[in-house]
């Protein structure tokens, strides 16, 4: 899953994108409003972190611009505490979800992951598909009960095709989600990936569909 942060405070962007990717997450970074609406106006990210106070252009003004463009991102605002007005404004501007300044870092890593559920149509912390079980807040992953050993990479290309299992999803559509935009990316390592996966999950949990890209659902679908 790829995700992207507004923030003009570079330490606090630093910090979150820090968390976030430890997480699991492939995160962007912007650090004014013009370069993160350019951003959230050309890349195809999963979720997006935004705070309202940002210089050259307001993080109100972003969203609306997204959301009349037709872009229909999760968004996470950021707020100060006793601003409730922003929270107000950022919620009729299109916002999903929003954090108060100060925070902790968990609490922003919990909203992202319901904003990533409620946007795929799961409703648990915990992904099911056949014996595959994802559990989004501890990273991690199981079948049949037995706990299994993924890189991260591994584990980014799981936790994308477990929220939109069911759904035929090419190498392409990986590769733009599962990478950031500093990323050397080749569809070809999708692949490899897929590869070690079926080695440590069986090889029927991901399908491919000639032409088309790779498939996850359970066996009575697939």
């Amino acid at each position: 899953m790829r995700l992207l942060v507004v923030e003009d405070d570079p330490d606090l962007n630093r910090q979150i994108a820090t968390a976030l990717e430890e997480a699991g997450y492939a995160v962007d970074r912007a650090l004014d409003g013009e370069e993160g609406h350019f951003l959230g106006d050309t890349e195809p990210y999963d979720a997006i972190v935004l705070d309202l106070g940002l210089p050259k252009k307001d993080g109100i003004s972003v969203l609306e611009q997204w959301r009349r463009d037709g872009r229909s991102t999760p968004v996470l605002i950021l707020t100060a505490r006793d601003r409730w007005s922003d929270k107000v404004q950022g919620f009729d501007a299109g916002a999903d979800d929003y954090v108060a300044k100060p925070f902790h870092m968990e609490e922003i890593l919990a909203r992202v992951r319901a904003l990533l559920r409620r946007a795929s149509g799961h409703a648990s912390s915990e992904l099911l598909c056949g014996p595959v079980r994802l559990d989004t807040r501890a990273g991690r992953v199981t079948i049949d009960g037995n706990a299994i050993r993924l890189t991260s990479h591994e584990y980014r290309l799981l936790a994308y095709m477990m929220h939109h299992q069911g759904r035929v999803v090419s190498r392409t559509e990986l590769v733009e989600h599962l990478y950031d935009q500093d990323f050397d990316r080749d569809s070809n390592t999708i692949e490899v990936f897929v590869g070690r996966l079926r080695k440590k999950l069986g090889p029927d949990v991901i399908q491919t569909v000639r032409g088309l890209g790779y498939l996850l659902a359970p066996p009575e679908i697939a």
